[in-house]
């Protein structure tokens, strides 16, 4: 029971380490840090008080706790689905939009005549004839 205890709440720490380097790295935005944060703050609790899932499981009428944990995993990953079909759908709206904007300023440059640089008299030598 110890080793285990002390096995979960190692990996657990290492996940909560990780979120913070990739958040101080900028590759995690700050709104999905502090949702896994919450997490892996949950996972830390229930590894070190781990009858307290089986408390909150009978007070909530759910006879066995890892019914209860499932049911929170699962309700947290269609949250984590519907955040990022959120998220997509905002991204390909504005590309969708860029892509008319570029299309539209190509279509101006294509329709605007070339214009010859200025001529100017040069001498042999390259410099230009002063006169």
């Amino acid at each position: 029971m110890i080793r285990s205890t002390v096995f979960f709440c190692i990996i657990t720490v290492v996940m909560l380490i990780a979120i913070f380097l990739l958040l101080r790295s900028r590759k995690l935005k700050e709104k999905y840090a502090v949702l896994w944060g919450l997490v892996g703050i949950a996972c830390l609790v229930l590894v070190i008080f781990p009858h307290l899932l089986n408390r909150v499981a009978s007070v909530l009428g759910i006879q066995v706790g890892s019914n209860l944990l499932f049911t929170l995993s699962i309700l947290l990953l269609l949250g984590i689905c519907l955040q990022l079909s959120l998220e997509v759908s905002s991204q390909e709206d504005k590309v969708r939009r860029l892509a008319e904007e570029a299309a539209i300023l190509r279509n101006e440059l294509e329709s605007i005549p070339p214009t010859a640089p200025p001529q100017t008299e040069s001498t042999p030598s390259g410099n230009p004839d002063p006169q």
